[in-house]
C-alpha cells in the first residue's frame, strides 16, 4: 500500500486528511483465542432498553455510520444508494461527527466496561478512539490540499466510478449515470472548500497544480468531449462497455441500450466536464501563488501545529518530529551496513555510492519499456506472489480466502516513477484485491524491487491482511473496515521482512538488496518527512538526501518527495509501524522461549481488527500473559 487508497465513509473529512493515503480499508480478523471473561457471570452487560450486547449494538451503530457514505457502501459491494457521491462540504463533517459523539456517549450510557469481556473492551475502546480522531481533525479540516498529484477528488473520482460501481442491470446503469451527473456539484465543493484553505495559507506547489491538471485534462479528453477525437475517454469507454455488457446478456434491449448510452453521454458532456474545467481553471489561477521553492507545510500559516497533528493521527504516537527524524537517521545507518554486505557479497569493487549507481543505472535491472516489457512485470509480479503462497500455512492461522490479480494503472491517473499500491476486495469476494503497478516508464522499475513489492501489496502484505479483515465474522462489522495507517503499512513493511524467513524467496542477492531498498526507503522517509515539515528543507534537499542513501531511479524518487510534500506525516508510518510489531515479536519471544509460536503470534497481530499501536501492544501482551498461564 505504497500509495493505498482506500475506502472512504466521509469523504468529506478523508481527502483532507490524507485521503487515499488515509490508508485503503484495513481492518482483521478476531482472536484466536477465545474471548476472556471479566465480569461475574461471563456475561456481557446488556442494554436494558434492548437487551442487546455490545457487539450487535455497534454493529446497528456502523450500519447508521455507513449511511453518511455512499461511497463507503460502494466499496462494501452494497447495492444501496448507489446513485449518489459523498457530500464534501464541513457540515457535513460536522453532522457525522456530531452523530459519532452522541453514539459514543450513548454507548457509555448503556455498557459497563468493568463489565465486557477482553474482547468487547477492544471494540469499546477502539469505537470511541474513532471519535476522538475525528474531533482532533476538525479544526485542520481546510489545511490540506484538496488537489495534487497523488489522490486530489478528480483523480479519486474516476477511479471509483469505473473500478468500484457494479452495473448488473439497468437500475445500475442509470446509477452510475447519476452518479456522474452528481460530479459537478461535488467538485463544486471541493472547490470551495480548496479556496477556503487557500484563504487559510495552504499554497499549492506548482508541481501539484501541474498535476492536478493533467490529470484533469486527461479525464475529459477523448470522445464524447472531442468528436473528432480518435479514442474514447477513459469514463466513455467503460460506460458505453458497461451497457453494451447489459445488452449483449439479454438484461436490456437495443432501445434501452440506445437511451442509456445518450444519458451517459449527456451526463459526461453537461455535467462532468464542466465540473473538471472548472477544476482546471482553479489550478491555473493558483499558480502566480505557488512557490519558487517547494517545502513542507511548516512554512504556511498553522503549519508547525497541523504537522504535528499529522503525525499523532498517522503514527498514532506521540513521538516528535525530532524523534522521528533521529530514528530515520539510525535506521539509515543500520541498513547501509546491510547494503555493504551485500555489495561485497556479489563481488562489487567500489564504494556504497558506486553501487547505487550500478543497480539505478544498469540495464539489467529493467524490464523493456514496451508493452511486452509491461507484461512481463505483472507476469513475475504474480508469479512471486503465487511462489509464497504454498508457504504461507507454515507461518499463519489465519488465512485469506479472496483473489488477488495485479493490473496496470489506468492511463487517466498513471504517472512516472509513482508507487504501487493496493484496492481491497469487496467482503463477499464478488470483486477481487487489485495490486496497482505504475508501469508507464518501465525505466522507473527496477526488476531487482519486483519481489519485495509483490510481498508488501500482495501476500503476505496488505492483501492478506486486508482480505482477512473483511472475512471476519466474531467481531462488529466497523473493526471489519477499520483504518489505521500505522498498523496497515507498519505491516506491509513487516511483511517485507517476514518474507526473507520464508523459504523460495530473495535467492538472488541483488533481490535481496531490492528488500534492503525498500526498507532504507521507508527509514529515509522519516528523515525527508520531518525533514520538509519541520525542519524547512527544500524539495530539492530531500531529493539529494534521498538519493545518496539509496538506489531508487530518480524520477521515482522526485516523485516520493513531492508525495511526502502534500501528504505530510503519511510517509512516517510504514516504518514506525513496522518496528512496533518487530518489537511486540521480540518481546514475545524473550518471554516465552520455547513456546513462541510465530504462527500464533501473526494471528493475534491479524487477529483483532485494524488497531492503533497501543490497543495491539495490549492485545500482543495479554496474549504473551494466557500463553505463559
Amino acid at each position: 500500500m505504497e500509495h493505498s487508497t482506500q475506502p472512504i465513509k466521509a469523504l468529506a473529512s478523508r481527502y483532507q486528511l490524507a485521503f487515499l493515503g488515509l490508508t485503503l480499508a484495513v481492518a482483521l480478523a478476531a482472536c484466536s483465542q477465545g474471548p476472556d471473561k471479566t465480569s461475574a457471570d461471563n456475561t456481557s452487560v446488556k442494554s436494558a432498553q434492548n437487551a442487546l450486547t455490545l457487539t450487535q449494538w455497534l454493529d446497528e451503530q456502523y450500519e447508521t455510520e455507513l449511511q453518511f457514505s455512499p461511497i463507503e457502501l460502494t466499496f462494501l459491494g452494497r447495492e444501496e444508494r448507489n446513485d449518489e457521491i459523498d457530500v464534501f462540504t464541513y457540515d457535513a463533517f460536522a453532522e457525522e461527527l456530531a452523530w459519532k459523539t452522541a453514539s459514543v456517549a450513548k454507548m457509555q450510557e448503556l455498557f459497563d466496561p468493568e463489565q465486557l469481556t477482553k474482547d468487547e473492551l477492544l471494540s469499546y475502546d477502539l469505537w470511541s478512539y474513532q471519535l476522538e480522531r475525528m474531533q482532533e481533525s476538525e479544526p485542520f479540516f481546510y489545511d490540506g490540499l484538496v488537489f495534487d498529484q497523488m489522490n486530489g477528488v478528480q483523480n479519486f473520482v474516476p477511479t471509483f466510478l469505473i473500478n468500484f460501481h457494479r452495473v448488473e442491470n439497468a437500475d445500475d446503469m442509470t446509477a452510475y449515470i447519476e452518479r456522474v451527473k452528481a460530479v459537478k456539484l461535488r467538485m463544486q465543493e471541493a472547490i470551495a472548500n480548496a479556496v477556503k484553505g487557500a484563504e487559510k495559507g495552504v499554497i499549492s506547489p506548482s508541481f501539484a497544480l501541474d498535476g492536478t491538471i493533467a490529470q484533469a485534462q486527461s479525464i475529459i479528453t477523448g470522445k464524447p468531449f472531442d468528436s473528432n477525437a480518435e479514442n474514447d475517454s477513459d469514463l466513455w469507454a467503460d460506460m458505453r462497455q458497461e451497457v453494451q455488457t447489459l445488452l449483449e446478456a439479454g438484461t436490456i434491449d437495443a432501445l434501452a441500450a440506445e437511451q442509456l448510452t445518450a444519458q451517459a453521454k449527456d451526463a459526461l458532456i453537461n455535467h462532468l466536464q464542466p465540473a473538471y474545467e472548472d477544476i482546471i481553471q482553479w489550478a491555473e489561477n493558483q499558480k502566480d501563488r505557488a512557490p519558487d521553492v517547494s517545502t513542507g507545510v511548516g512554512s504556511q500559516p498553522g503549519g508547525g501545529a497541523y504537522y504535528a497533528y499529522r503525525l499523532r493521527s498517522q503514527t498514532i504516537t506521540d513521538l516528535t518530529a525530532d524523534e522521528i527524524h533521529q530514528i530515520g537517521l539510525d535506521e539509515v545507518a543500520r541498513l547501509r551496513k546491510d547494503m555493504e554486505a551485500i555489495k561485497d557479497q556479489v563481488g562489487f569493487d567500489g564504494s556504497l555510492s558506486a553501487f547505487f549507481e550500478h543497480v539505478r543505472d544498469g540495464e539489467w535491472n529493467y524490464y523493456p519499456n514496451t508493452d511486452e516489457g509491461r507484461q512481463a512485470y505483472i507476469d513475475d509480479a504474480t508469479a512471486a506472489i503465487d511462489g509464497i503462497k504454498a508457504e504461507l500455512p507454515n507461518y499463519f492461522g489465519l488465512l485469506p480466502q479472496a483473489d488477488l490479480i495485479v493490473k496496470r494503472v489506468e492511463p487517466f491517473r498513471e504517472r512516472d516513477g509513482a508507487a504501487q499500491h493496493y484496492y481491497p476486495g469487496t467482503p463477499d469476494g464478488s470483486r477481487p484485491g487489485i495490486y496497482y503497478a505504475h508501469l508507464s516508464d518501465m525505466t522507473a522499475m527496477p526488476k531487482n524491487q519486483l519481489e519485495v513489492i509483490a510481498y508488501h501489496e500482495g501476500l503476505p502484505g496488505h492483501h492478506m491482511q486486508i482480505s482477512i479483515a473483511q472475512e471476519l465474522e466474531e467481531v462488529p462489522q466497523f473493526r471489519t473496515q477499520a483504518r489505521f495507517t500505522a498498523y496497515s503499512e507498519g505491516w506491509g513493511l513487516y511483511s517485507e521482512y517476514l518474507a526473507k524467513e520464508i523459504p523460495g524467496t530473495y535467492l538472488d542477492p541483488y533481490q535481496d538488496f531490492g528488500r534492503l531498498t525498500g526498507e532504507i526507503w521507508r527509514a529515509i522517509r522519516l528523515v525527508v518527512d520531518t525533514g520538509l515539515h519541520a525542519k524547512g528543507w527544500t524539495e530539492q534537499e530531500a531529493i539529494n538526501y534521498f538519493a545518496a542513501n539509496s538506489p531508487e531511479p530518480l524520477e521515482s524518487i522526485t516523485s516520493e518527495i513531492q508525495r511526502y510534500i502534500v501528504m505530510p506525516g503519511q510517509a512516517t508510518t510504514y516504518k514506525i509501524g513496522m518496528l512496533k510489531i518487530l518489537e511486540l515479536r521480540e518481546k514475545a519471544k524473550k518471554e516465552l522461549g520455547k513456546d513462541f509460536d510465530i504462527r500464533a503470534f501473526h494471528d493475534v497481530i491479524l487477529g483483532g481488527g485494524a488497531l492503533p499501536l497501543p490497543l495491539l501492544e495490549r492485545k500482543v501482551l495479554r496474549w504473551i500473559t494466557e500463553t505463559q498461564q
